[in-house]
């Protein structure tokens, strides 16, 4: 079984977040959510990212690093929308990483170095006319990233939410999260 590390979005580690990780557990799974807002949530994706800059982006990616300081080098990395920056930028500096998952986002691969390292798995996860991950460009780096990883897949659902995989918030879409959640098991039981 894997041991992942998930990070929260923007409005923080909701019940819909530890509700996901509750199910990887289920499956078998370790599974580390740390809170990156230190308690906060918020109402909005707007209200979080506004609090995401005044802490600082550079300052939530290091919340990231922090937490997996102790942690054992083989882990598998996972992250929803903001939480895919420490996610991503773990996967691709951290030594051992053995996958990383990114949900509703993902940021060029130049971002945290020059390369995708080779032999860590990826899979992308994100609406075909969600607002964020098409129209501010993240679906072009997922595309370069499952391009140049030697394992990357990149899923694309039906719809225009972002959040969709977060159970207790409005954008959650049902059948959307439970086919994320079937293909990320499938990629967990293959670590």
């Amino acid at each position: 079984m894997a041991e992942v590390v998930l990070f929260h979005h923007a409005q923080g580690l909701t019940p819909g977040v530890v509700a996901f990780a509750d199910e990887l557990r289920r499956a078998g799974h370790t599974v580390h959510t740390p809170d990156l807002f230190q308690g906060r949530t918020f109402d909005t994706v707007e209200e979080g990212v506004r609090y995401a800059g005044e802490v600082g982006f550079g300052e939530v990616i290091e919340r990231g690093a922090r937490a997996v300081e102790g942690k054992p080098a083989d882990l598998v990395y996972a992250g929803f929308s903001l939480g895919v920056l420490p996610a991503q930028k773990l996967a691709q500096t951290r030594a051992g990483a053995r996958g990383a998952l990114l949900f509703h986002a993902c940021v060029p691969v130049s971002e945290f170095g020059s390369s995708w390292p080779q032999g860590v798995p990826v899979q992308v996860h994100g609406m075909d006319a969600d607002p964020f991950f098409v129209g501010e460009g993240d679906i072009d780096a997922a595309r370069a990233l499952v391009e140049e990883a030697d394992d990357g897949e990149l899923f694309l659902y039906p719809g225009d939410q972002h959040l969709f995989a977060d159970s207790s918030l409005s954008s959650y879409d049902e059948a959307a999260a439970a086919l994320l959640l079937q293909r990320v098991l499938s990629f967990l039981n293959n670590r």
